[in-house]
């Protein structure tokens, strides 16, 4: 655990992280897991896919919270080809460029695969405000590249033990080709808790947390307005959105001249998240620009040993 000189901003520090821990480890276990199962899985989701909702895209999500699992997913058509999408998720290196657009991490750093291609990921997870390294949490994630064939990819990242009591966790992500310009991605992600982050997290739903949102409908006024769900389950979808838009926006920036890649990802992140304002929004776009231009910068010059306690 992280050192404080006073109860207090200790405590605010482990309500903070606990919610960042259910960003990171929180979705479904993966249902697809082969090309096949996945074009079923489309040829189910086919008709939600293509008809207009909230998201205002081709994206289905879900979200559990069972015993001390808390668990959720994504599909989503991405306009975007396959070979694109394979090449960055080959590369546990291209998913740290990923991750740090997420307003919570703060360092990821990507150690070399051996020859199978597995690697690892040192993450720091923090607040949604500047932070050093050093403050942050560490997680430790093997990489592991599961499949990849012409028309399958399937990446696995895994971590046996977190901060606070949290433990097994599973990040998965899955595509496969739609046609030559789309493709059909399925991102999941998992991981339990202990009676220290469950009392953490009861403590964050009754305080900061409280208010916040997901996307799931639970019930409309007569008036036809919507109530969202709360608790675990708003934490789980919001960071859930916020992973799918950080790999977008990561997509799309690949169009752009090689130096302006990541201020471009920077700009198509805070403004895909603020068409969600009332689950997504936390800071000023000015705010989260500065930050992260500093946190890249940080990720690309400096020795994790340096930085992560």
């Amino acid at each position: 655990m992280i050192p404080r000189r006073s109860r207090k901003p200790f405590f605010l520090s482990f309500r903070a992280t606990i919610a960042v821990l259910l960003a990171w480890a929180c979705l479904l276990p993966a249902h697809a897991q082969s090309a096949d199962a996945l074009r079923a899985r489309h040829a189910e989701l086919r008709h939600e896919l293509g008809a207009p909702n909230m998201f205002g895209a081709p994206l289905h999500l879900d979200s559990v919270e069972a015993g001390t699992r808390v668990s959720g997913e994504i599909y989503a058509v991405m306009e975007h080809p396959f070979a694109a999408v394979a090449r960055t998720f080959r590369s546990p290196a291209q998913w740290c460029e990923v991750m740090i657009l997420h307003l919570n991490t703060k360092y990821c750093r990507a150690s070399p695969g051996n020859a199978g291609g597995r690697g690892l990921l040192t993450m720091g997870i923090g607040g949604k405000k500047p932070e050093a390294p050093a403050k942050a949490s560490r997680l430790d994630f093997s990489f592991t590249p599961a499949a990849s064939s012409a028309d399958y990819l399937r990446t696995e990242l895994a971590a046996g033990s977190g901060p606070m009591a949290t433990s097994n966790y599973r990040i998965t992500l899955e595509a496969i080709p739609l046609d030559a310009g789309r493709s059909f991605l399925h991102f999941s992600y998992s991981y339990e808790s202990g009676v220290a982050g469950r009392m953490a997290m009861a403590a964050y739903l009754a305080t900061i947390g409280a208010g916040k949102v997901g996307f799931t409908v639970t019930d409309r006024t007569p008036d036809g307005t919507p109530h969202y769900i709360g608790g675990a389950r708003g934490v789980v979808e919001r960071n859930t959105m916020r992973y799918y838009l950080a790999i977008d926006a990561y997509l799309d920036s690949l169009a752009a001249p090689a130096g302006e890649q990541v201020e471009a990802r920077l700009k198509a992140w805070y403004d895909g998240s603020e068409k969600y304002h009332r689950q997504l929004h936390e800071v000023e776009r000015t705010a989260y620009l500065d930050m992260k231009r500093d946190e890249v910068r940080r990720q690309q010059s400096t020795d994790v040993s340096q930085t992560l306690r």
